[in-house]
């Protein structure tokens, strides 16, 4: 378990910006092009960038000594780290139309037991997102502290989590994901988003969460 971990240990400073599995025209119509490439190759780059400059910096701050700025760093960290988890995982629990197929079982189980029925988990996670103030996330969570599933929002990335909760499906947004395509109507994006669900791999997620085998990031890698 200990050579496990640390063979996917990822050096201070060397997050990478993990490739898109799909064209960028593949969620169209959903998502258009444009709108995946520069959401993907520039927001979330820069997120990974952060997340690299944090890092080195505080490790500098540690050599130094000198702790004069940790505040910001820690904030930045805080900030470009969840950005780079998210997105990360954003892009893996989407698919092209027609291609994510239905929930597995494990997720039906789980959804069924906690939300009742699919139609009032999707009712839950449109209106959870919709209403996420300024720009966001809404995730459903695996949550080992309750051990069932639930959704959170989170503002600015790092707000509104619970600790030890562990991202099973994420929704973006953020204005970047999604404003070329749907200018202000937020709603409407999120309900057709809902077509470009991944299951099996929401299924796959949840699965390694409850068995305590799946990281926060399990996309990016390293330089």
């Amino acid at each position: 378990m200990e050579t496990d971990t640390l063979a996917r240990s990822i050096p201070v400073g060397k997050h990478r910006l993990p490739p898109l599995p799909y064209p960028y025209d593949a969620l169209e119509p959903v998502i258009g092009a444009e709108t995946l490439r520069i959401h993907h190759d520039h927001h979330h780059k820069a997120y990974v960038d952060g997340l690299n400059k944090a890092e080195l910096a505080l490790a500098e701050a540690r050599r130094q000594k000198d702790y004069d700025c940790v505040k910001y760093w820690e904030n930045e960290l805080a900030f470009n780290g969840s950005g780079h988890i998210l997105h990360s995982i954003y892009w893996t629990v989407m698919a092209p139309e027609g291609e994510g197929g239905e929930p597995g079982p494990r997720t039906a189980r789980e959804i069924g037991r906690y939300f009742g029925s699919p139609g009032a988990f999707c009712a839950h996670f449109v209106a959870a997102t919709v209403k996420v103030e300024a720009s966001g996330w809404g995730i459903l969570v695996w949550n080992p502290a309750w051990g069932r599933l639930e959704i959170l929002t989170a503002e600015k990335h790092q707000n509104l989590t619970q600790w030890g909760a562990i991202p099973i499906l994420v929704a973006d947004v953020w204005e970047h994901a999604y404003y070329l395509d749907y200018r202000n109507k937020r709603e409407e994006y999120v309900r057709r988003w809902l077509d470009l669900i991944n299951w099996h791999e929401v299924e796959n997620r949840l699965l390694l969460a409850t068995e305590g085998q799946l990281p926060l990031l399990s996309a990016g890698g390293y330089e």
